[in-house]
């Protein structure tokens, strides 16, 4: 077996391209100057089956090994016979992200053998965690898969594809339906029934919920179900660093993933027969977001520096209502380290937005006002601060009866009376932050990637899903639904390989910069901090709801800078390749993510969904197509760009 260093090329001359169906041929739209892909992919009927093709799953035997026919559960063997030493691990399924994608996964898996859950912080910090709305999915005899479809190719800006579509809508109510039965709990309305809420593009009340805490039930659940099962083992405190990749001829195929125990300052390796990366998305490449600290798009990056297809990351989605602090009667005495969200289900629930002389603005950008889509209402409020050169607006549900408020939205009351406002009373200051990734890792029909054995489900995928804008609550449907239609392949791959228990040694350990020193390792956190927040900040101020080619172009040159200097800061002061620090490899990731949103919003040359350009205002049918960054087999110097290991040991 030949192993190779497996590095995608991001930055300037990144490689990327559009492509699309018409009829039986997987054509090629649009190409950056100079970029060469050999091969055409194939595509019948959908984007989705022809990503489904594209990205086949072969059963792989590269690790074989007569110890592994005795590897069996492993709360039923000594730990040795997982663990070649303290710092290897060996399972046969690796979860990376403890959101409600990767613990349903774990849950079906773990019927078939040994399971790790690898997560960040605690099992518990997740976006899952942190939604509040619900799950949208056809529960009402009035409503229809069918029109669920449709609402969701409408908000998508019609860029969604129609099988990923049918697929998710159809098996939903099934998901919803498990959680129930695994003990998670969702209000009822005064008839028994479930009580069922409308969101903003949603043309029926189809939203599943638990009051505006809708997350944090399915999680509570899960998490339960996982603490409670014996072949699942979960390794909180681990930031996953980079995937563990060999090439089998001109196909990559993925063995696990090194990983840093931020509590213990140790790095341990999970060699693994299937890895299913479920770690979130990267809101935090903006200075406000509503995602928890650790959404820093470390399973975007490392897939793309594995060699992953990566797709549609210009569109970030943009909740247009977060919590503005500024508005508050009491001020927060510190920043937050995320937004805190003020649910869509409020605006469904008839929240009405207003600018600060109380004039009433969304029915002067669309019919449906406040129930817009969410690029919508997000550009129109966007749209108010800079003409009005204000900081917020305001979101009014106190005509609502004060019983129905503290009863729907518990929450949002708590949070917003401990700084002085009672919203039954008073109006929400409300401003969009980032909220959303709706690309990702591009992901067949079964979650599979073109990466073998690595599939990926939750806000990490791109399956095709949202389009240009996701629909409200379909992020919690898609992760459910997608980690599901993973398992059969999952467990078949699975069983089609064997783990050498010797595999280890078969690529360099990333280090801990111990022999850095104390002061050191100070003064790169300090920087690193700071450059954290310039990023942001540039993304922010050019890479926003509304976009330009001169910002874009502007945005890609200073990113480019900005991570040079940062890189020579760093290696300047001794720092390696295989070095590993949190704050510096969350920096990396959020360096190739940024480049990732950029390079792909240059290459829509269209207004879309949540990309907006005023250089090309407007729809165009001819570029109602996917944009797809394939991997290069080009090396690049910059540190965010490469795996660790550059050169695997023999």
């Amino acid at each position: 077996m030949v192993m190779a260093a497996n590095v995608a090329y991001v930055g300037g001359h990144l490689q990327y391209g559009v492509n699309f169906c018409r009829g039986q041929g997987y054509q090629q739209a649009v190409w950056v100057p100079g970029v060469t892909f050999n091969g055409c992919l194939q595509r019948e009927q959908s984007w989705s089956c022809g990503v489904s093709k594209f990205l086949r799953i072969h059963r792989c035997n590269f690790f074989q090994s007569p110890v592994s026919e005795n590897w069996k559960s492993f709360k039923t063997v000594t730990t040795s016979a997982y663990l070649r030493d303290g710092s290897t691990k060996y399972f046969d399924f690796a979860v990376i992200g403890s959101g409600v994608a990767g613990l349903r996964y774990a849950l079906e898996v773990a019927k078939h053998g040994t399971v790790a859950v690898i997560t960040k912080a605690e099992p518990h910090e997740s976006n899952t965690n942190y939604a509040q709305g619900g799950v949208s999915a056809v529960l009402c005899p009035s409503d229809s898969v069918e029109s669920h479809m449709q609402d969701t190719i409408v908000a998508g800006a019609y860029l969604c594809d129609e099988e990923t579509v049918k697929v998710v809508c159809t098996e939903g109510p099934d998901r919803i339906r498990e959680l129930i039965a695994m003990g998670a709990s969702f209000d009822h309305g005064e008839d028994g029934n479930l009580h069922l809420a409308r969101e903003g593009g949603h043309s029926h009340h189809r939203i599943v919920h638990a009051a505006d805490m809708t997350g944090r039930e399915i999680e509570r659940a899960l998490l339960k179900a996982v603490v409670n099962d014996p072949n699942i083992v979960v390794f909180k405190h681990h930031f996953a660093v980079d995937l563990l990749t060999s090439q089998d001829g001109s196909d990559t195929v993925c063995h696990g993933v090194d990983a840093l125990n931020t509590k213990s300052q140790e790095t341990v390796r999970f060699i693994s027969k299937v890895t299913l990366l479920a770690s979130g998305g990267a809101g935090h490449i903006y200075p406000s977001t509503t995602n928890p600290p650790v959404a820093t798009g470390d399973g975007m990056a490392m897939a793309h520096r594995a060699q992953a297809v990566i797709s549609n990351m210009e569109f970030v989605q943009f909740h247009p209502t977060a919590l503005a602090d500024e508005g508050l009667p009491i001020k927060p005495k510190k920043t937050r380290e995320n937004a805190f969200l003020i649910t869509e289900a409020m605006r469904g629930d008839g929240g009405i937005l207003y600018n600060l002389s109380m004039e009433r603005f969304m029915p002067l950008y669309d019919k449906r006002a406040e129930l817009a889509p969410r690029d919508v209402v997000a550009r129109s409020i966007d749209d108010q601060l800079k003409k009005r050169n204000e900081k917020y607006v305001l979101l009014h549900i106190s005509h609502k009866p004060r019983e129905k408020i503290l009863s729907h939205f518990p929450n949002i009351v708590t949070e917003c009376l401990q700084y002085g406002l009672d919203i039954t009373r008073q109006p929400i200051p409300v401003v969009p932050a980032a909220h959303y990734m709706c690309g990702g890792v591009r992901a067949g029909l079964q979650g599979e990637t073109n990466v073998q054995g690595l599939y990926v489900a939750g806000e990490v995928a791109c399956t095709g899903l949202h389009g240009a804008n996701r629909l409200a609550s379909n992020s919690l449907l898609e992760a459910l639904v997608f980690a599901r239609r993973a398992v059969q392949p999952s467990i078949d791959h699975m069983k089609g390989s064997s783990l050498d228990l010797t595999a280890s040694n078969l690529w360099t350990r990333p280090v801990v910069p111990k022999s850095l020193g104390s002061d050191v390792m100070h003064k790169i956190l300090r920087t690193t901090k700071e450059v954290r927040k310039e990023l942001q900040s540039i993304m922010w101020k050019y890479v926003g709801i509304v976009r330009s080619t001169t910002r874009l172009q502007a945005a890609e040159q200073k990113i480019g800078e900005l991570e040079a200097k940062w890189e020579t800061y760093l290696f300047e002061l001794g720092w390696q390749q295989t070095m590993v620090a949190l704050e510096a490899c969350e920096m990396r990731n959020l360096f190739c993510c940024a480049k990732l949103v950029v390079s792909s919003a240059l290459a829509r040359h269209e207004s879309r969904g949540l990309h907006y350009t005023i250089d090309f205002p407007h729809l165009e049918e001819s570029k109602r197509l996917p944009t797809v960054i394939f991997p290069s087999s080009h090396m690049m110097s910059t540190w965010s760009s490469r795996q660790l290991h550059q050169q695997p040991m023999y």
